[in-house]
């Protein structure tokens, strides 16, 4: 083999075929994509793309599954879809849901990031999952991973702040973050226009009309967290950029490590003192 052949990975940004020793990405722009702490399997697992979103859906899960087994013989079986294997209230509350109940009774900020992985039945996540499965990856392609990061998490926090601020007393749900990446998404479709531009526009408000009339038809939907969510995202997406106008900056990845540090101590703390509440009651 010649000594000067060089040899090629996959970028663990955007997946695409490069060379290892590229300083950046041609294709996204990541800086040092051959580097080994970019290339082992917990980094991909966390920063690429399709591993990405599937970070964020198994976290879902996973919550779910607990709010079941916190308190399983108080899960319900209802005619109503959106409650089909619903978790209880209790579980919910000490697993971090939101609203003027946990935050001005108990003083729970904290669940305005919880919240955004908490469900209240079986087709309740399935809806949201793959609404979330069928978005995400365009939001990644136009905003990259990290201001991916920010807009699900904050979008999220904004989208149930609003909602608190409305008056709603008790809510779950991750439709507030995907809400969110349809505002950045729909923004993004107007700011860049053209005929791309314009498809995702109408692509993307196909999504955001149903949600609209779905909340309309449906009792208990948190509209407020939805349109919250939706403003959040297209005022994110304006100050954020998208990578055809600004690549991703040193103040994106802080800002999404930020994010990703807070949520994860917020589900780790979540998680345990509802396991010990329960143990030791």
């Amino acid at each position: 083999m010649p000594s000067n052949q060089r040899s090629s990975i996959l970028c663990p940004n955007c997946r695409k075929l490069i060379s290892a020793d590229e300083s950046r990405c041609p294709h996204c722009g990541i800086a040092r994509p051959g580097s080994w702490w970019k290339n082992n399997a917990l980094t991909r697992a966390f920063l690429g793309t399709d591993q990405l979103i599937r970070t964020i859906i198994y976290v879902n899960l996973g919550m779910y599954v607990l709010s079941l087994l916190l308190n399983p013989l108080a899960s319900s079986f209802s005619l109503n879809p959106f409650s089909v294997l619903s978790p209880s209230n209790k579980s919910l509350l000490l697993l971090g849901a939101t609203g003027t109940i946990p935050i001005d009774r108990l003083d729970r900020w904290w669940t305005i990031v919880s919240a955004n992985y908490l469900h209240g039945g079986i087709f309740h996540i399935l809806f949201n999952m793959v609404a979330f499965r069928h978005i995400a990856p365009l939001a990644l392609l136009e905003y990259g991973i990290n201001r991916m990061i920010i807009l699900y998490t904050l979008g999220g926090v904004l989208g149930f702040l609003v909602s608190y601020l409305a008056g709603v007393s008790f809510t779950i749900g991750a439709s507030a973050a995907i809400c969110a990446l349809i505002g950045a998404t729909l923004y993004y479709g107007k700011s860049r226009g053209g005929t791309y531009g314009q498809a995702i526009f109408r692509q993307i408000g196909g999504w955001a009309f149903g949600l609209l009339l779905f909340g309309l038809l449906m009792p208990g939907v948190n509209n407020w967290g939805h349109g919250g969510g939706i403003c959040a995202g297209v005022v994110l997406g304006f100050f954020l950029g998208y990578q055809e106008r600004k690549r991703e900056s040193l103040f994106h990845k802080i800002l999404a490590g930020i994010c990703v540090i807070v949520t994860v101590m917020v589900l780790v703390w979540a998680t345990a003192s509802s396991i010990y509440y329960r143990v030791s009651g």
